[in-house]
């Protein structure tokens, strides 16, 4: 069975894989934090963090070490409440989370919102210096900015704005205004995008794929939920649901289905960027490969080649319509030469080419399946990922 399936199945039926154990409660507090560099702006907070008994204002867990902060952007018009699939998933395994409740109108600062982002992660450092805070020496120097919709259109703006975040992982980002697309083009931290193949609110190809396309990142990864939409990102959430129950297309997978597959490259993610844990950033890169839940870009491997740097030529790499039907397209940048090879999933080659700039494979011959492709540029891989058929 494969990797994901596997843990699909064992989470519906309620077992935990050991790789997987969670032995820390929710603690729960909500902070207003206040900004003297915006008239004195106040942004109500709320944070959940490890303890060893869940509750309101419980102290954080005993045991030793530091915790890394993960600051979380909501959608438009929608609530903290929503996304407590993420604090159940992640907060056990060691992680504070924070929800900034700011801009919820119909109406919202894009600007302002990503600011209050970055602004409480900071504000997380002083309470790690401050004797009577439950956080008192518990804030680790790694941290996230994350987001979903709106929110995770601002974790682009908040994560140019602050020079102290070390990743950005947001689930549907929306472009912005100020453009997150603009402001992606000067990130380059580690960077993962999750994008509904099904999203008719944030179509990938408005939306994330862009953001995706302008990013610096040397390590950045956009990951396709085949079936999936914009609002099971989420929990349910009613002006969420109404939003998408006006377009198409609809989800072809539920909502527990489309959370599983999230949580199961998320915490890995997490663990490795944030934690150092080499192990997780590998099952990541080989989870990936073998998962037919998902479609992906990526342009590096976790640990080992963390540290191979891409050009800003390598970065704009695009391969389309993905799922595909009759054809696929790669485009790179003009006058550039790319060579291309396609394998199916017993690693026989289905195409080899070499292109400048852009070509067209025919994929109408193909079986349904997966297939896998890499891209080589200058002597060096620049691009990998997976075909749906």
């Amino acid at each position: 069975m494969k990797p994901v399936k596997l843990f699909v199945a064992l989470f519906l039926i309620g077992i935990t894989p050991i790789g997987w154990a969670q032995p820390f409660q929710i603690g729960h507090t909500t902070i207003n934090f206040t900004d003297p560099t915006r008239n004195n702006r106040v942004i109500a907070t709320e944070i959940y963090y490890p303890s060893d008994v869940a509750g309101d204002n419980v102290v954080m867990t005993a045991t030793s070490g530091t915790f890394p902060v993960l600051s979380f952007g909501h959608g438009f018009v929608m609530t903290w409440d929503a996304y407590q699939n993420f604090w159940n998933a992640l907060v056990p395994n060691g992680y504070i989370m924070m929800f900034p409740k700011t801009e919820g109108t119909i109406s919202p600062s894009h600007l302002d919102f990503g600011k209050d982002l970055a602004f409480v992660l900071e504000q997380m450092t002083v309470l790690n210096n401050n004797a009577t805070s439950v956080f008192y020496n518990r804030i680790s120097t790694m941290n996230a900015v994350m987001g979903h919709s709106m929110g995770g259109g601002a974790s682009f703006l908040a994560a140019q704005l602050s020079s102290t975040i070390k990743t950005i992982v947001n689930f549907a980002p929306a472009e912005t205004n100020p453009s997150a697309v603009n402001a992606a083009a000067s990130i380059g931290i580690p960077a993962l995008i999750f994008s509904g193949a099904n999203d008719c609110v944030t179509p990938p190809n408005a939306h994330q794929i862009p953001m995706y396309n302008a990013l610096s990142s040397t390590c950045k990864t956009l990951l396709s939920i085949v079936g999936g939409s914009h609002c099971q990102m989420a929990n349910n959430n009613f002006l969420c649901n109404v939003g998408e129950s006006s377009c198409s297309p609809q989800p072809t997978i539920s909502r527990a289905v489309q959370q599983t597959i999230i949580n199961s490259y998320l915490l890995l993610w997490l663990d490795y960027q944030l934690k150092g844990n080499c192990s997780q950033g590998n099952l990541f890169d080989n989870q990936i490969t073998t998962d037919n839940t998902i479609t992906y870009q990526k342009n590096c491997l976790q640990c080992n080649g963390l540290s191979v740097a891409v050009t800003l030529t390598d970065n704009v790499i695009k391969v389309y319509p993905n799922p595909a039907s009759d054809f696929v397209n790669i485009t790179g940048m003009p006058g550039m030469i790319y060579h291309i090879k396609i394998y199916d999933s017993n690693a026989k080659i289905i195409s080899d080419k070499s292109f400048t700039g852009l070509t067209s494979i025919e994929t109408s011959d193909l079986a349904q399946g997966t297939y896998f492709y890499s891209i080589v540029h200058a002597g060096k891989v620049i691009g990998n990922g997976k075909i749906i058929k």
